[in-house]
């Protein structure tokens, strides 16, 4: 069955006024990001776990090192992945293979020797560059002649990524944590597995969406832009490439040096005084810079002035992420060794309570969704049906159970992944807020988003800095405990701060280069936060010597600082970016 994509809001029936197309999306991406965010909850606790806790007992550095390399690929992955999609198999297939190789990804780490656990995150790598660039690009392409339901297709699409993380965070996390590592990889494979096969059986509903490779499209933009061409010199691409490699071979080297105690370096020498990786990532930082100094001068002055303040944010871009990535590591440890998570009595009764209400609700309006999706094309994708309901049916089964064996314990404890579920759970709450006043009069400038942002940020960390300021240098885990209502306050002041900046990036990135340049730049921003993400790692790996000699509060604080100035620093140059942006917002 196929159909135009001007069609697709009758061909098919039309759910809560979308095509239903938008549904089997909403599921598909919700299970990829439950898998995702359910397995990076327990990663950096199953390394540190020790061996009668059945983790493999790492020093804390070893831990935070492969969980940098790892999520900082899985965003570099994305700019491979995206070009083979778009020049080569298509949306459609890049999602198919990249959900097939996240669930053999998954499948392998619930074996938890290292062959798998390594092979495992090998394959999550590649699968994530596959998959993750793709969703959203069909979902413009159904959208093409509907124009003025984009903006709500995202917003729907947008609750499908938070509903996924929030229940993988909180289902994988419980059975990681307090039945075994094993059932909370499996279950992120598990679902994996299904969001691929309810897709795959309703690919059809997408009509030519997806279908093709986009490159006689992009030709096609390349020709309508009005800007000079500056095609990249073979000096360029030589020297991109040479960038490129030395910050993966310095990226695989962090973790690789760590673990093996220095057994195997792939960077062994020194230049100068400077240790090899030192000078490996600083010369890749220099190439970078050269090739995009050197690409900047040949555009016209308004196109230059415009992408040097892209540059700019995603200067600032890295800070954030490096801080806001504490979440499943400095701060899930934090949760794990230093706070009081159990409850008593009516505490934990009303605890109980709430998280009932938080995961059931949902749950129950996932459920009407399904009823009102199959009432449209059920009879048309039955076998696409059949795994979606098996797979929620399944949820439905251990949330119940969990739920149940709660309310049964005398004493309740809260699991140290639950706190990460909090991000989720503020972004569905106060992202229609922020979506108002971006949309009114108040709606403040990029740079003046960008340093409310950070500035959150850092509120955050001064909340856990504060509440962690009793605890002495070097204590033991589990020897002192702090309140758990710091690190709510943590997930609620960074996820304002990340509704600050995070949806408004992409946006500036459209807004301020000519299209034929997107590609460019969007890879400049996802390099960005690949940076981000592994300087989260190496903030992290340094945690542990900064608790030992100074306090945690102390490595808190030295990130309170770090955000506070990022903030002050967008303030200061508000008015040279605002001139750069030349009237955009």
């Amino acid at each position: 069955m196929s159909n135009n994509n001007g069609d697709l809001l009758t061909a098919n029936g039309a759910v809560l006024g979308h095509p239903s197309g938008l549904f089997v999306l909403f599921f598909t991406e919700m299970w990829e990001r439950f898998s995702y965010y359910g397995m990076r909850a327990l990663l950096v606790m199953f390394f540190t776990a020790s061996l009668i806790g059945g983790g493999w007992g790492w020093p804390e550095e070893y831990a935070y090192a492969i969980f940098g390399t790892y999520v900082s690929l899985v965003y570099l992955s994305t700019l491979v992945g995206g070009y083979v999609a778009d020049n080569i198999i298509g949306y459609r297939n890049s999602i198919a293979l990249g959900a097939l190789l996240m669930s053999l990804g998954h499948g392998s780490m619930a074996l938890e020797s290292p062959f798998f656990i390594y092979l495992g995150l090998t394959l999550l790598v590649i699968g994530s560059g596959f998959f993750k660039p793709c969703m959203t690009a069909i979902i413009s392409e159904m959208y093409e002649k509907h124009p003025d339901k984009k903006d709500g297709a995202y917003t729907i699409f947008y609750m499908g990524v938070n509903s996924g993380a929030f229940l993988g965070i909180l289902l994988c996390g419980y059975l990681g944590e307090k039945i075994g590592w094993t059932y909370g990889f499996s279950l992120a494979g598990i679902f994996m597995f299904f969001g691929l096969l309810q897709f795959w059986f309703a690919q059809d509903v997408f009509g030519e969406a997806g279908k093709k490779p986009i490159k006689a499209k992009q030709l096609a933009v390349l020709q309508e832009d009005g800007d000079k061409r500056n095609p990249f010199e073979m000096w360029q691409i030589v020297f991109s490439a040479i960038a490129g490699i030395l910050g993966f071979v310095w990226i695989i080297n962090d973790p690789v040096s760590k673990i093996s105690e220095g057994a195997t370096n792939f960077l062994p020498f020194s230049v100068g005084g400077m240790s090899g990786p030192n000078f490996t990532i600083i010369a890749a930082f220099v190439i970078f810079l050269i090739v995009v100094i050197a690409r900047l001068v040949n555009y016209s002055s308004i196109t230059r002035d415009k992408m040097i303040a892209v540059l700019f944010f995603c200067f600032v871009t890295i800070f954030f992420w490096a801080v806001f990535e504490q979440a499943p590591g400095s701060l899930t440890i934090f949760a794990r060794d230093y706070t009081d998570r159990f409850l008593e009595g009516s505490a934990g009764m009303t605890f109980n309570i709430v998280n009932s209400i938080l995961t059931l609700v949902p749950l129950s309006i996932f459920t009407w969704i399904i009823f009102l999706l199959f009432q449209q094309i059920g009879n048309k994708y039955s076998l696409s049906f059949v795994f979606l309901t098996i797979s929620f049916l399944i949820i439905w089964g251990i949330t119940l159970w969990m739920l149940l064996r709660e309310f049964a314990a005398e004493t309740t404890e809260v699991t140290a992944s639950w706190f990460g579920i909090l991000n989720s759970l503020y972004i569905i709450i106060f992202a229609p807020l922020f979506s108002k006043i971006w949309e009114s009069k108040y709606n403040p400038s990029a740079n003046m988003k960008y340093a409310i942002g950070m500035f959150l940020l850092g509120l955050g960390m001064a909340c856990i800095a504060y509440g962690a300021s009793d605890i002495p240098a070097g204590a033991a885990a589990k020897t002192v405990s702090v309140s758990m209502i710091w690190l709510i306050l943590v997930y609620l002041f960074h996820t304002l701060g990340e509704l600050c900046i995070s949806p408004v990036s992409l946006s500036l990135v459209s807004k301020l280069v000519p299209g034929r340049m997107i590609a460019f730049m969007y890879g400049m921003y996802y390099l960005a936060i690949a940076i981000g993400m592994k300087l989260a790692g190496v903030f992290g790996g340094a945690s542990a010597g900064i608790a030992e000699e100074s306090g945690i509060s102390y490595f808190f604080w030295i990130l309170t600082a770090i955000s506070v100035a990022l903030g002050v620093l967008c303030i200061v140059l508000s008015p040279v970016v605002k001139k750069l942006m030349h009237g955009i917002r």
